[in-house]
């Protein structure tokens, strides 16, 4: 279970926190008891505040939590720059395996951003143009405007997907230790399974939001890609030209 409370800090004096020090210690308190847990008075006593401090910037949990993705959108993930490959594959790849491994790495971010899914104006503002500017260079490399908005549509999907995956997977395990997701209890035997016996032996695990999968299925939704633009070029090319 995630633990209740947080060591405390000495106490401030009147007036000496700001929402920039509020936030802060929000995401050190998340990181021991969850965004789940994470309640006002309990930060008040992490913070060593009065819970009235944070309630003059705060008014309720979602205000506090808005202003928590905000942050968590500058600092990690839209500080990412865009891949400069000029490789639209190398860039794609290079794209899903860092914002993979941001989300991955701090769950936090995960529960704000993929989870919860709030975002503030600005910040929606700037994902879009974050998109936009990763689709452009799937038009760019030869697709319709249809085919590479979709493209980028499906493997935003399986990105994000295979993230909240294992962070549920993660959540239950810290709630239940022996909980298991049903590609854990599957009844594989080579009797009555030898297909998924022999997937089994072979460090295969079907459904699972493991590396394995998640590089399986990003290539597939390249491959396609490469030959939609493969496709488009030949009818580009008239009859005979070498």
């Amino acid at each position: 279970m995630a633990r209740q409370t947080a060591p405390k800090r000495r106490r401030r004096e009147r007036g000496s926190i700001d929402p920039d020090d509020i936030v802060a210690g929000a995401f050190e308190l998340a990181d021991e008891v969850s965004i789940d847990n994470l309640s006002m008075p309990m930060l008040g006593k992490h913070l060593g505040v009065g819970v009235t401090s944070i309630y003059w910037y705060f008014r309720k949990k979602d205000d506090l939590l808005n202003a928590m993705t905000d942050r968590a959108l500058r600092e990690y993930l839209l500080a990412v720059p865009l891949p400069k490959s000029e490789d639209w594959r190398e860039s794609l790849t290079q794209y899903a395996h860092t914002m993979r491994k941001a989300f991955l790495s701090n769950p936090i971010l995960v529960d704000l951003i993929l989870i919860r899914a709030t975002l503030g104006p600005r910040y929606s503002e700037l994902g879009a143009k974050h998109i936009e500017g990763l689709v452009a260079r799937l038009v760019d490399a030869g697709l319709t405007f249809d085919d590479g908005f979709d493209t980028f549509s499906a493997l935003q999907l399986h990105l994000h997907g295979s993230i909240v995956l294992t962070r549920l997977h993660e959540k239950s395990k810290a709630s239940d230790p022996d909980a298991r997701t049903y590609y854990e209890d599957l009844a594989i035997s080579p009797e009555s399974t030898p297909i998924l016996a022999q997937a089994a032996a072979h460090g295969h695990t079907g459904g699972a939001p493991d590396d394995r999968n998640f590089e399986f299925g990003l290539r597939c939704i390249l491959d396609h890609a490469e030959r939609l633009i493969e496709s488009r070029n030949a009818e580009a090319t008239p009859r005979g030209a070498a």
